[in-house]
């Protein structure tokens, strides 16, 4: 599917069961799970934890292609709704975040209502003209179940679609089960804290760019901090992994979305997602996505690209023009969020006066970043900003964290 990705060449020991199906990439040996004799189990594979709580009931789940669990009777993958249905699970509707149910649609792009061809079960698309469920797409749900891979970032949207659902929910007197599955990026906090004028879809809570929390540890920051509507809280429910601890490397089974194909685009996403609010390309509209950067104004770097229009980005940035950059995709990741390639690129770019664009103080979450990037401060500098609001996270998360405590 993907011209530049390899498949990783390990025992799923560390993942769901022991299936190979990983997605490709290069590999680096130093964030190679090793095998251990128990294998992690995701939230969704316990299911003799949660069935009993779905007995009974038309149950909702808002999940996509990342939802999936091992079938070790084939040693395949195969979909949440899929095992839930073959469980004798009541499941009435399903529910789309970004991207789509099948994970095919492009970043921001409109997703309509549909029909699962497969389950025939009718598809509600929470990335249309609301990204919150409505009382009416409600109808008739006893229990909500939340069944997303997320990768640790701020700007990845799917914990705002964990924040509407829960809110909706909350407001309908509808419990929520999250089945809860490993962070990638383990449990790095790392980058600036949002600040709340800047709020978005792309950042709707005061942390900081890496949480370092599962998306079930974070369901329970979201409710036990009343981020929701006037405070209201859900009735919460998380199912968390078994034989997992945040320390241990994992391996995602599929893309979590169109743009980040493999595990070298995932733990450059924290850095590279900068990027999408300059005029320098991170890779949309090549194989290469958040693998590699570059625009037509860094003319003195060693690495060439001209984007195009795919399956995966439909209007990239830099379309059609040749961008000088760098190819990080066999890159040695030594920490997930790192500046280096963002501060080089406004140094060295020949448009300063236009590297910028508004979204960037979006995905910053505030304005204070890109004024530090144009006074010339250091990596050093702007990491010891930073120091604070991720001291005072580290202790706001604590009572909401599952493996690590």
């Amino acid at each position: 599917m993907f011209k530049n990705t390899v498949l990783f060449l390990l025992v799923l020991f560390v993942s769901c069961g022991n299936s190979t199906n990983l997605i490709g990439g290069p590999i680096n040996t130093s964030a190679v799970p090793t095998k251990t004799t128990i294998p992690i189990k995701v939230g969704a594979e316990r299911i003799e934890e949660y069935a009993s709580l779905l007995k009974g009931k038309k149950v909702g789940i808002l999940t996509n292609q990342t939802g999936v669990v091992h079938n070790p009777q084939n040693n395949s993958l195969e979909s949440t709704v899929d095992f839930l249905l073959q469980n004798k699970i009541n499941i009435i509707k399903v529910y789309a975040p970004e991207h789509g149910f099948r994970g095919t649609a492009n970043a921001g792009e409109l997703v309509k209502d549909s029909k699962d061809p497969k389950t025939n079960l009718p598809i509600i698309s929470l990335y249309g003209s609301s990204k919150k469920p409505s009382k009416e797409q409600l109808k008739d749900i006893d229990i909500m179940l939340f069944d997303l891979q997320d990768v640790g970032a701020r700007f990845y949207t799917y914990i705002s679609s964990l924040h509407y659902l829960m809110e909706a929910c909350a407001e309908n007197n509808i419990p929520v089960i999250i089945l809860d599955r490993p962070n990638p990026n383990g449990s790095t906090v790392d980058g600036p804290v949002l600040e709340m004028a800047h709020k978005s879809f792309i950042g709707m809570h005061p942390i900081p760019v890496l949480h370092g929390m599962t998306i079930g540890e974070y369901g329970q920051l979201i409710n036990g901090e009343k981020w929701l509507n006037n405070g209201i809280q859900c009735k919460l429910t998380v199912i968390p992994c078994s034989n997992y601890t945040t320390d241990m490397p994992y391996a995602l089974p599929v893309a979590p979305s169109p743009n980040l194909p493999n595990m070298q685009s995932i733990r450059l996403y924290a850095s590279l997602c900068f990027f999408e609010g300059t005029n320098v390309s991170s890779g949309r509209g090549t194989d290469l996505q958040f693998q590699i950067y570059g625009s037509p104004y860094l003319k003195n770097m060693p690495y060439s690209f001209t984007p195009q229009p795919n399956a995966a980005s439909k209007d990239p940035m830099n379309k059609g023009k040749l961008c000088y950059g760098e190819n990080l995709s066999n890159y040695a990741v030594k920490r997930p969020l790192d500046l280096q390639w963002l501060l080089k690129a406004y140094k060295n770019s020949d448009k300063q006066d236009t590297f910028f664009i508004p979204f960037f103080t979006k995905l910053a979450g505030s304005t204070t970043l890109q004024k530090q990037i144009e006074m010339g401060w250091s990596d050093l500098q702007i990491r010891e900003s930073w120091a604070n609001g991720i001291q005072a996270f580290e202790e706001l998360r604590k009572p909401y964290l599952i493996y690590n405590k």
